[in-house]
């Protein structure tokens, strides 16, 4: 089959290739997925999973890529509550090797039926970035209707989310980013927007949650934003600073069947827009994760038509 590959963690993105490698077999519990489109997080290069196993061993050449849609073509001894020819997508280990092939390993508890409405394209741009935004706000954050959040990175992969499925839990939403990304930011559902070049993030006042997607200086401001009893959530490591009467959560996404099909179905009856910046295809995959200009949302690798 064909498949991305990195081997070298200093070249980053551009030491990303296409090869050809065998198609992977079905372990216990797991699933043969052909893959029709993958997302891929850039981040995923700096992660230690990315180049090690378990046991801090080196793994390498890995394919990269965690998020899918496809088909199950085969199923491994015990695997249960999947079908062969069933459409599926999901979130697949961060340790195994990924998404950016022509076919998949995968366990089958980390895949979700993706009904026939929904493209494969737009299947494979929901699993980080919509568990993401559901994780942070509903378990970590603990989101209830009448309370405000500040979403940074609004126009965003994953601050679209979370702006959009804020608005739907009843939340005031004051979106934050580049001022180029203003419109965007507000046709996802934020009611307000800071441009954090130009504006004055301490104007914003009192939030009851912070979102963080970019930590720093931006991360130890925002801290200061929260009211009493409310929190920051972060995706960017352990917040520098901690709101002065609330709570400070960092976590890393994990796979959920359920939280996957509460999203698809908000995407289906149309209460949920992703945000896919740019699609290409495999063979094109690797000039398309080395963009001569900067793109606003998700690229999508269309493995097949």
């Amino acid at each position: 089959m064909k498949a991305i590959v990195v081997t070298d963690q200093a070249a980053g993105t551009a030491g990303m290739k296409l090869v050809k490698r065998p198609e992977p077999q079905a372990a216990i519990n797991d699933v043969i997925v052909q893959v029709h489109a993958s997302g891929f997080v850039p981040t995923e290069l700096e992660w230690p999973s990315t180049w090690t196993d378990r046991l801090d061993r080196d793994r390498t050449p890995s394919i990269p890529g965690h998020e899918l849609a496809g088909v199950v073509t085969a199923l491994g001894y015990g695997t249960t509550g999947l079908s062969v020819g069933q459409r599926v997508f999901g979130l697949a280990d961060w340790y195994r090797d990924g998404t950016l092939a022509d076919y998949v390993a995968m366990e089958a508890r980390n895949l979700a039926p993706l009904p026939g409405e929904v493209d494969f394209t737009v299947g494979a741009s929901l699993p980080i970035s919509g568990l993401t935004a559901w994780q942070g706000l509903l378990v970590h954050g603990r989101l209830r209707a009448g309370q405000s959040v500040l979403a940074h990175g609004a126009a965003g992969a994953v601050g679209s989310m979370v702006t959009q499925l804020a608005r739907l839990a009843g939340a005031y939403v004051i979106g934050t980013g580049r001022a180029a990304d203003r419109q965007k930011a507000l046709d996802f559902g934020a009611q307000e927007f800071v441009d954090l070049d130009n504006d004055v993030l301490n104007d914003v006042g009192g939030v009851d949650l912070v979102f963080d997607v970019i930590g720093g200086d931006i991360g130890k401001r925002s801290a200061r934003l929260i009211r009493s009893g409310g929190t920051l959530v972060s995706i960017v490591g352990p917040p520098e600073a901690r709101p002065a009467d609330g709570l400070a959560v960092d976590f890393v996404v994990e796979s959920d069947r359920a939280q996957l099909g509460e999203i698809v179905q908000r995407v289906r009856d149309g209460r949920l827009q992703t945000n896919i910046g740019n699609v290409a295809s495999l063979d094109d995959a690797v000039a398309a994760f080395n963009p001569t200009k900067r793109i606003s949302g998700k690229t999508i690798i269309r493995i097949r038509p």
